[in-house]
């Protein structure tokens, strides 16, 4: 037997085992889920194990819109700080858990609520839009909120000529571009679309010449102005189902390739660069996720007083 054949053995007896681990952890996941009477969301930049086992995959805040409707009991959230915080203002009886309490969000913790009121008064009475990847105590003292997909339509419905944005500069950008009205910036962003680079964007189409390059908002408008499609992560995914098209160059958090291969295998995706993913969005693991469900630990429950004029921001939204 020559060396090769032998590594050979032994990877695949690891990759076994890796696979039995996991088939073993998924199977407590589904007792404790039925037992507990819970449903496992997970965010699309999530790992592939994690969206394997949700019951729901998608953006933030539609996952939580999706969520309330539902008689679970337990709403288990597989993202970061800020979505779970989103579901317990449109959930408030259920218990939401977060399965990693340090799984944050960098753009996120670029803004607070006493820099908001600050700059609220400096600019006496322009109407505040507010991201949904944010505090709940931020979004309670926003006018309304808005997601990469609809913050020009949300920003076009008020009846002002000034609106501030916060806090992801590179959407106010995007969003300035289709309105007439004057936006004020909030210096935020997301640090993993913001790093990207124009010369990643053009290696990317020489290497993949016949592909069409998709990008996220929260990208800057630098590398915007060189794609041919600008959309959120659901967006995507919708796009890429619905062009005649057979390859993609993904502008977003790699995490978002592995719902797209599943749900559109005949096609091709490429991420523009390997370095667009998200420690936080990969610090949640399925042993997490049983951990969590055991014991019921790392609840996220935001108090009355945050979560109704937070709520009121977001149905404005919502009821747009």
């Amino acid at each position: 037997m020559t060396n090769q054949t032998k590594d050979q053995i032994k990877d695949q007896a690891k990759n076994q085992a890796k696979n039995q681990a996991i088939d073993q952890v998924a199977g407590k996941i589904r007792e404790l889920k039925t037992a507990k009477n819970a449903i496992i969301l997970s965010h699309n930049y999530q790992p592939a194990d994690i969206q394997d086992i949700a019951d729901l995959c998608g953006d933030s805040l539609e996952l939580s819109i999706e969520a309330a409707k539902t008689s679970a009991d337990v709403i288990v959230f597989c993202g970061v700080h800020f979505m779970a915080e989103t579901a317990s203002i449109l959930s408030p009886d259920k218990k939401v858990l977060l399965p990693k309490q340090d799984a944050g969000c960098p753009m996120a913790d670029m803004i607070t609520p006493e820099a908001l009121e600050k700059k609220k008064k400096e600019l006496k009475g322009v109407p505040v839009v507010t991201y949904v990847n944010s505090p709940a105590s931020v979004k309670a003292l926003t006018d309304i909120c808005c997601t990469s997909a609809n913050a020009v339509r949300v920003v076009n419905s008020l009846d002002a000529k000034e609106v501030l944005m916060a806090p992801d500069k590179n959407l106010a950008q995007y969003t300035a571009a289709h309105t007439d009205k004057k936006i004020h910036l909030w210096e935020g962003c997301c640090p993993i679309h913001d790093r990207l680079t124009v010369e990643e964007v053009i290696a990317a189409k020489k290497t993949h010449p016949e592909a069409l390059f998709m990008a996220h908002p929260e990208c800057s408008p630098e590398i915007l102005a060189l794609a041919d499609e600008i959309l959120s992560t659901s967006g995507m995914i919708k796009f890429a189902g619905k062009s005649k098209l057979s390859e993609f160059i993904i502008g977003t958090e790699t995490g978002i390739l592995h719902p797209m291969r599943n749900k559109h295998p005949d096609k091709r995706f490429y991420p523009v660069s390997t370095g667009m993913e998200c420690a936080d969005m990969k610090k949640i693991g399925l042993e997490d996720i049983a951990f969590a469900l055991e014991n019921m630990s790392g609840e996220i429950k935001v108090p009355e007083s945050i979560r109704i004029p937070a709520l009121a921001a977001v149905q404005k939204m919502i009821e747009l």
